[in-house]
C-alpha cells in the first residue's frame, strides 16, 4: 500500500484541512451542474424556494422532458451531501420525478439559481465539535 498524501478531492467533494477545522465543499461540481443545465448565466437568488410553494402531482401545466428533469434533480441530490441548506427543496422537487410539469421545473430552476449564488459555500467541521456552513 502506498501513501497518497492528504485527501483533497474525492468523488466530486473537495476537502480542505485546517488547523482548527475540516471543510467539505462541491463548488466545482455545482458549477458543472449549472453549466450542464444551461443555468450558468442565471441571475442568483437568495432563497432556494418560494415561500409557501404548493406543487401537486395532478398539475395541469405542460409536461417537461422527464429525462432532463430526473438528471438535474439527481445532480442536486448529490450536491446535498455538502449543502444542507437545499435539502428540503431538493426533497420536495424529487417527489415529481415520475411526471414532471412546468411548475415543477420552475421550482428546480429556482433551486439552481440559489446554487448559483451560493456555489462557494462549504460545510465546516471544527475540532471543537460545532459544525456550520
Amino acid at each position: 500500500m502506498s501513501d497518497l498524501g492528504t485527501l483533497s478531492y474525492y468523488l466530486g467533494i473537495e476537502v480542505r484541512h485546517g488547523n482548527e477545522a475540516l471543510m467539505l465543499g462541491q463548488s466545482a461540481y455545482a458549477s458543472k451542474l449549472l453549466e450542464w443545465s444551461d443555468m450558468a448565466e442565471c441571475k442568483p437568488c437568495v432563497t432556494p424556494m418560494e415561500e409557501r410553494l404548493k406543487l401537486m402531482n395532478a398539475s395541469t401545466a405542460a409536461r417537461v422532458n422527464t429525462t432532463l428533469y430526473q438528471s438535474i434533480v439527481s445532480g442536486l441530490r448529490y450536491l446535498v451531501h455538502t449543502r444542507p441548506d437545499i435539502v428540503f427543496g431538493v426533497g420536495y422537487v424529487s417527489r415529481f420525478m415520475e411526471d414532471p410539469r412546468e411548475d415543477h421545473w420552475a421550482a428546480v430552476k429556482r433551486l439552481l439559481c440559489y446554487v448559483k449564488g451560493t456555489v462557494d459555500q462549504w460545510i465546516v467541521f471544527s475540532k471543537t465539535g460545532e459544525s456550520r456552513l
